[in-house]
Formats: structure tokens, C-alpha cells, sequence
């Protein structure tokens, strides 16, 4: 049985049913997520550091090490059933998308700094560290998240079905998760 399918085993009926319904979004979630964290990582390391006085680009390159990892991870876990296209093309245009995508994300943190003045001296340490977190790694990681869902499926990985899901463990098929049975309210009848 996948990971994935023994991960959703320990969830309630109904809610299991729901993710494997949309399986290919939570997976895409759960591959954002662990980029985030690379994100998270990358820019407070260099924000610490070599970059300390210029965060949005200090944003931008975590953002971009951070896509390059969110590739090979979508191609091959989120969307593996995906594709269409040559590996080129499809490389090709995941970059498009993934530059529009870094510029979704630091554009919010750019608005926050440079158009509303969330930096020192305007305001204190705190405050501007605050507000670069919730423009850049919460609002803009955010924004470009959907704008990536959409486009990797409308244009990345287009044609669903065209790869075949590789059966690694067993060839099994997890059971269909049955509806729970609806119970009469004895108080109302």
C-alpha cells in the first residue's frame, strides 16, 4: 500500500474520501509545505547573513531554490500521472510559471516596504520584521501557491493520465471508503 494511501487510512472516513478525491491537490500542498520550510530556511539564512539589508532578495533566491526542488517533487509525486508535453517544453514552461510565481511572491513584501514604508525608520525593528513575514512568507507564498496550482495544471501538466502511476510496493488497490450510514434522529420522529 502507497504512503500516501496508509497516511489517509488514519483519517476519518469522510475526510479520507474527501482527499482522495482530490489527491493531486494535497499532494501539492504537502510539496508546498516542505518548500516552504526550504524557503523559510533559505531566506532567513541569508537575510542573517550576506543579505541581511536587502530582503526581497534575499526572498527571490530562497523562492528560486526553493522552485527547483518543487519541480522534481511535483513532476514525480503530485502530478506523476501529468504531462503532455516533451520534458523541455514542460521544463521550459514550469520556468515561465515559476519566475511569474517568484514574482507573485516578493510582490507583496515589495508593496509592504517600498509603497506602504513597513521599513526602519518608519517603524521599529519589530514591526517591520513582522510585516515582512506576513507579506512575504505568509500573503505572497499565498498568492503564488494558487496561481501555481493553476497553472502547472492548465499549462505545465496538462493532459491528465498520460504517465502511468507506478505501482512500487503491491499491486493492491486501497478499498473504497464507504459512506457512513445516516441515523435516524429517535428525539425527532
Amino acid at each position: 500500500m502507497r504512503l500516501t494511501d496508509r497516511t489517509l487510512n488514519w483519517l476519518p472516513g469522510p475526510v479520507a474520501q474527501l482527499m482522495r478525491r482530490h489527491r493531486e491537490t494535497v499532494k501539492f500542498v504537502i510539496v508546498g509545505g516542505f518548500c516552504y520550510v526550504v524557503t523559510l530556511l533559505v531566506n532567513y539564512g541569508l537575510r542573517l547573513t550576506v543579505l541581511e539589508h536587502k530582503p526581497v532578495t534575499a526572498l527571490t533566491i530562497a523562492n528560486v531554490v526553493a522552485s527547483v526542488v518543487s519541480y522534481f517533487l511535483n513532476r514525480e509525486w503530485s502530478f506523476r500521472t501529468r504531462g503532455g508535453r516533451r520534458r523541455h517544453h514542460e521544463m521550459a514552461l514550469y520556468l515561465v510559471i515559476n519566475g511569474i510565481g517568484v514574482a507573485v511572491n516578493a510582490a507583496p513584501l515589495f508593496v509592504a516596504r517600498y509603497v506602504f514604508g513597513l521599513q526602519e525608520p518608519a517603524v521599529s525593528a519589530l514591526v517591520e520584521e513582522i510585516s515582512d513575514f506576513g507579506f512575504g512568507m505568509v500573503l505572497g507564498t499565498a498568492l503564488a501557491m494558487l496561481f501555481r496550482l493553476w497553472a502547472y495544471r492548465a499549462w505545465v501538466f496538462p493532459h491528465d493520465d498520460v504517465r502511468p502511476a507506478p505501482d512500487r510496493w503491491d499491486h493492491t488497490v486501497p478499498a473504497q471508503v464507504a459512506p457512513a450510514p445516516v441515523q435516524a434522529d429517535s428525539a425527532g420522529s
